[in-house]
């Protein structure tokens, strides 16, 4: 009796399974660095960033007009937010500077220069077509520079293009606080 019960389950939820929506990976493209930034270091750690916990989900989330968070049904990020982000920022500031960036362990024997922490409050899409960011970072180095600073960057993006809009959104966006940090504190 036990074994039909189960043989019976195992049915249902395969045809169910069936029925589901396949699920979509969407992957971040690169944005396009254009600029060179003169910084202080000559190598730079960045540490994995900090997410509030939508944003560290490997669903997609997007703001409502109601304000009300939700995923979208059946898209995934195609990587871990908090690796693939940290990556992006290092790659980033790797283009933007010239300088040594790795992210975190430092693979390299001499330590770094420079160490970038960045803590996210908000990475989100709105449903006003605005990709919002928001957080805090800080830099610390060998020398005893430090300095800290927050920001707000916003991405527009179009909401009817759907989950490959906001890819491209935060690629614009970490790109932007690339930038902002290499300007500002490095």
């Amino acid at each position: 009796m036990m074994f039909r019960t189960l043989a019976a389950a195992l049915c249902v939820a395969t045809v169910l399974s069936a029925c589901s929506t396949p699920t979509t990976f969407v992957q971040v493209p690169p944005a396009p660095v254009t600029e060179r930034v003169n910084i202080a270091f000559r190598s730079v750690e960045v540490r994995a960033v900090s997410l509030p916990t939508y944003a560290a989900s490997e669903e997609i989330y997007g703001q409502g007009a109601d304000g009300v968070l939700a995923s979208a049904t059946s898209a995934r990020w195609a990587d871990v937010p908090e690796r693939a982000i940290t990556l992006e920022l290092s790659r980033n500031l790797a283009e933007l500077t010239g300088a040594r960036v790795a992210p975190e362990p430092w693979p390299f024997d001499a330590r770094p220069a420079a160490t970038v922490d960045v803590r996210f409050e908000d990475l989100l899409a709105g449903a006003n077509g605005v990709f919002r960011t928001s957080g805090q970072y800080f830099v610390s180095s060998e020398s005893g520079r430090e300095r800290s600073g927050l920001f707000r960057l916003d991405v527009p993006y179009d909401v009817a293009a759907g989950p490959d809009a906001i890819a491209q959104a935060r690629a614009r966006a970490i790109l932007d606080l690339a930038t902002l940090i290499a300007r500002k504190a490095l």
